[in-house]
């Protein structure tokens, strides 16, 4: 793996009580206040994302940040990105000091885990039934909370959830 010393690399994630993160390729729920948390951490940033990832976001590629797809397949045209075939290819289009997140899927996540120097994990209050995709078992020994913020349930959230942030110990 090439040395990324220069980038600092996150996940961000919203998962279930289960790590559960995907269902029939779509999030689990539908949570206004995620959405923005995500929003506002990403902007400006590189995000990186499998194909499956980029296929089912419902407007293409997200505005004001760098989308970057990587997929092994044919290069399909993903307007708004750029292509790569691996994980250490898409780094090499991060600016140096920038902050690169991982958004999905699952074995993306899988596969950089042990890359990465923070976690922005939103724990969803609830198990969701019939669930296909899972985040890997974090093991929290490694991990460092430096945020968390509890927001319960209301009007526009069916559940309630809380933004953790975590720094890998040195």
């Amino acid at each position: 793996m090439t040395n990324h010393r220069n980038h600092s690399i996150a996940i961000i994630v919203a998962l279930d009580e289960q790590n559960a993160i995907g269902r029939d390729g779509n999030l689990l729920c539908h949570l206004p206040g995620d959405l923005k948390h995500f929003k506002e951490i990403t902007t400006g940033q590189t995000i990186i994302m499998g194909r499956r990832t980029f296929e089912s976001l419902p407007k293409g590629a997200l505005p004001h940040r760098t989308n970057i797809v990587i997929t092994s397949g044919n290069a399909v045209n993903y307007p708004g990105c750029i292509v790569v075939r691996s994980v250490e290819e898409a780094l090499t289009h991060c600016k140096e000091g920038e902050k690169a997140f991982i958004i999905g899927g699952g074995k993306l996540y899988r596969s950089t885990l042990h890359l990465v120097d923070q976690l922005y994990l939103t724990r969803i209050h609830h198990t969701f039934a019939d669930t296909d995709t899972y985040f890997p078992e974090i093991d929290f020994s490694e991990w460092e909370l430096t945020e968390r913020e509890t927001h319960a349930a209301d009007e526009k959230h069916r559940y309630g959830y809380t933004f953790m942030t975590y720094q890998r110990c040195k």
